[in-house]
């Protein structure tokens, strides 16, 4: 409300100023009432649309709000009337050329989005009747210049011939893909159609659903929007994350034999610039870890590899490894000569070279305990593409260089850490029970992925369950292990307090062996279809479902949610029942995906409105078995067969919609298959997300 006043004041002063001052000039009326100068025509797409264009001319300076414009500036808005013998297949936002300038505006505290310059606003009609009729335009906005505002408007009448052929239908069973560039979603505005009078029925589908979805979104301008704000927060979360990683591989043993050569080599050394350039160099050798990685893989081969048998296979077997070396089983240690060479070049060479190796003495002497966390970071934004993984290493990085940089600063501080003893190796052995953990759910990921069957939820579970009850066991002193002293327990708190926490999260997980949702870990767990014993078996094996998917057999949905698993397949059904299409971008291995399966697909009041209002598709884009029909396979940009179907939706969210994360929920229109709204990317919330879909 503040912001509101303060614009109208300042634009009614700024305007009035304006206004004195050409005045007095006598050229008010040539430079001022019009800055805007507006275009129309038509143009004939196919025998049944029609393509409507107007074009704005915007005098220099002159700057024309944006369609998407949110906050106390009044945005565009294009009006179309007239008879029901047209439908829009763009929707009320029309498409908008070039994409808007951002900026922000410090007085009043937020983004202003305009244009300038030549702008283009583009709608596709679709015509339902031969007769020819008149189309009604009217465009309303604000153009500012220098803080001085005026309102624009433009109405026009323009005749449009009515269709060529009216008995021309489309097949609504085609197959959906074809070329079609990157591809931004809509800004959330534009509903299932805009009649150009009122609502009226659904078009029957184009000749492909998708061809139709990617010629509508390809010039789309993308808009700012709760779900940018939401990616913002997840990666600012995944930061956090990755920071509370660095933390815990501060705390491992493999640390502290580091402590005493770094207090050495700065007491001979020191001086902030140095301490500030050791940091650094902490964090660049990691930084270089993940920009390795993204540059090697790329977005696509990193969500390949996040989650193929083999990589995770592997990192399984290292989790094991490594818990057992913890354990005191045995011990890992990189080879001698690469620790030594480093820590001599780092102690023969003073300056930044010599700090430079320390800091490389640093991340391989630690190598042993950080290689599971850090992999954990690493493949934890293998589906984020290029930045993610960097984010995450930053943040991971910054948390483990912090300490030794302050250590660097004061070395004399460094003496007051807590000297090793037997709280070192109880640290060590709790990190393996966690491993242990950690390796189950590396394991989880190829079993969805490939259907092995394997680790089902009960299984998992029970694994679970027995790994924290002997980690609580063995803090309590019930449990020795090869490097344990003789110590009594009963005096150690903390231990006693860990142990406390340990039994309370086995108990919590038993209810789960018998089909409880364990809504707190649901994202970890496999998904409760796999688990064949469940106290509420009758209420679960009643029949439910009202579909006969294909894919049924080998992909299931949240019981209680008709979907589909094939986009074509859900497209056709989508057109002949005259619904909206919700896409559900899924994936095996995806932890969001399963906690929004058990917190809001489970809720009932979501999946009644879903079944009376949409028709679901529930795409899973890591899967790598399911081989599809001849008739559901489709080319992609490069004209090669796409033959799985995990390929295929991969391609679909990656190519045609332009989003490549999980999970995401897109809302389309069936017919044309062109986003009705803004994706929706992780909510927990049901109301919330009742709110979006309700849209």
């Amino acid at each position: 409300m503040k912001n509101c006043i303060l614009r109208f004041f300042s634009a009614a002063i700024l305007s009035c100023l304006v206004l004195s001052a050409h005045a007095q000039a006598g050229n008010f009326s040539s430079q001022l009432s019009e800055p805007v100068k507006w275009a129309i025509k038509t143009h004939m797409t196919s025998d049944s649309t029609v393509s409507v264009v107007i074009s704005a001319q915007i005098e220099n300076e002159w700057h024309l709000y944006s369609q998407y414009q949110k906050g106390t500036a009044l945005p565009l808005v294009i009006k179309m009337q007239s008879d029901d013998r047209c439908k829009s297949l763009t929707g009320e936002v029309w498409k908008e050329s070039p994409k808007y300038t951002e900026h922000y505006d410090d007085f009043f505290k937020e983004t202003e989005l305009y244009l300038s310059g030549n702008a283009r606003f583009e709608n596709e009609i679709l015509l339902k009747s031969d007769k020819a009729f008149t189309l009604n335009v009217s465009v309303e906005g604000q153009a500012c210049k220098d803080g001085a505002c005026v309102p624009v408007s433009k109405d026009f009448s323009v005749k449009i011939d009515g269709r060529k052929n009216s008995s021309q239908k489309a097949d609504a069973s085609k197959s959906v893909v074809a070329e079609q560039p990157n591809v931004v979603a809509d800004n959330g505005h534009n509903e299932s159609g805009h009649d150009c009078s009122e609502h009226t029925d659904m078009p029957a589908a184009d000749d492909t659903f998708v061809k139709a979805a990617q010629n509508d979104a390809a010039n789309a301008s993308p808009a700012p929007d709760g779900n940018k704000a939401k990616e913002e927060e997840s990666l600012l979360w995944f930061f956090l994350l990755s920071f509370g990683g660095g933390i815990v591989a501060l705390l491992t043993p493999c640390v502290f034999p580091v402590i005493p050569m770094t207090v050495s080599y700065f007491m001979k050394h020191g001086g902030v610039k140095q301490a500030l350039f050791y940091g650094f160099s902490i964090i660049f050798i990691f930084l270089l870890i993940g920009l390795l990685f993204s540059a090697v893989f790329g977005q696509d081969s990193a969500n390949y590899l996040s989650t193929h048998w083999a990589p995770n296979v592997i990192f399984a077997a290292i989790f094991v490894l490594f818990a057992f070396s913890l354990f005191g089983y045995y011990e890992i240690r990189l080879p001698s000569g690469w620790v030594n060479k480093t820590s001599q070049a780092g102690s023969s060479k003073a300056g930044y070279v010599g700090t430079f190796f320390m800091a490389l003495t640093l991340v391989l002497a630690s190598f042993s305990c950080t290689l599971p966390i850090a992999g954990t970071v690493i493949l934890n934004a293998a589906a984020g593409g290029f930045v993610k993984p960097l984010i995450g290493m930053f943040g991971f990085s910054l948390a483990f260089a912090l300490p030794f940089t302050a250590f660097a600063m004061f070395p004399s501080f460094l003496e007051k850490l807590p000297k090793s003893g037997s709280w070192m190796n109880t640290l060590k052995v709790t990190l393996a029970f966690i491993e242990l953990g950690f390796a189950l759910k590396f394991l989880s990921v190829p079993d969805q992925t490939y259907h092995w069957g394997i680790l089902d939820r009960e299984v998992y579970l029970s694994l679970w369950i027995v790994i924290f009850g002997m980690l609580g066991f063995y803090l309590l002193g019930k449990l020795k292990f090869p490097y344990d002293a003789d110590m009594p327990v009963q005096k150690s708190l903390m231990r006693f307090v860990l142990a406390l926490c340990s039994f309370a999260f086995t108990i919590y997980m038993i209810p789960g062996l018998f089909g409880a949702p364990l809504n707190g870990i649901s994202g970890w767990l496999p998904p409760m279809y796999t688990q064949d014993f469940r106290i509420d078996r009758a209420a679960a094996t009643a029949d439910t479902k009202t579909i006969n998917a294909t894919f049924s057999d080998k992909l299931h949905a949240v019981e209680g949610v008709d979907a589909y698993f094939d986009y074509d397949e859900a497209a056709a059904e989508a057109v002949k029942q005259n619904k909206p299409l919700l896409l559900i971008f899924s994936g095996h291995g995806c932890v969001n995906c399963r906690k929004m399966e058990q917190m809001v697909l489970s809720d009932k009041k979501v999946q009644q409105y879903l079944k009376d209002n949409y028709v679901v598709a529930e795409l899973f884009v890591d899967d790598k078995v399911i081989e599809l029909p001849e008739h559901l396979q489709i080319l992609n940009k490069d004209g090669k067969k796409i033959t799985r179907l995990g390929e295929k939706n991969m391609y679909l969210q990656n190519s045609v919609y332009g989003h490549n994360s999980q999970p995401c929920y897109i809302k389309v229109n069936a017919a044309n298959g062109s986003p009705l709204a803004a994706p929706l990317f992780y909510e927990t919330k049901p109301e919330s997300f009742l709110n979006w879909i309700e849209k």
